[in-house]
């Protein structure tokens, strides 16, 4: 029980992160200073376009964004399915 409340936890952060890089934030949790005085992270997201303009990639930056969260949420099954699971080890 506690094993799935903090994978609920740890996707719920992980899918926050993911949300916040594209261009779909639209929350203002922090000052305009930037999360925990870092400029760089503003409140309005969108990271992965400010980090692509200028560049030829820009156009691409939802193209872009959606590879990097299949990517990411291909790792991140990967390592789930290496972790032992609790029905695994009491079969003994």
């Amino acid at each position: 029980m506690i094993r799935r409340v903090l994978i609920l936890v740890f996707m719920f952060f992980v899918t926050a992160v993911v949300v916040y890089l594209s261009r779909f934030w639209t929350w203002s949790f922090w000052p305009r200073s930037g999360l925990f005085g870092i400029e760089e992270l503003r409140p309005q997201g969108g990271l992965l376009g400010r980090w692509l303009r200028g560049t030829d990639a820009a156009p691409y930056e939802l193209l872009i964004w959606a590879v990097g969260v299949f990517v990411l949420l291909s790792l991140l099954q990967k390592i789930w399915d290496k972790l032992p699971s609790g029905k695994d080890q009491n079969d003994g």
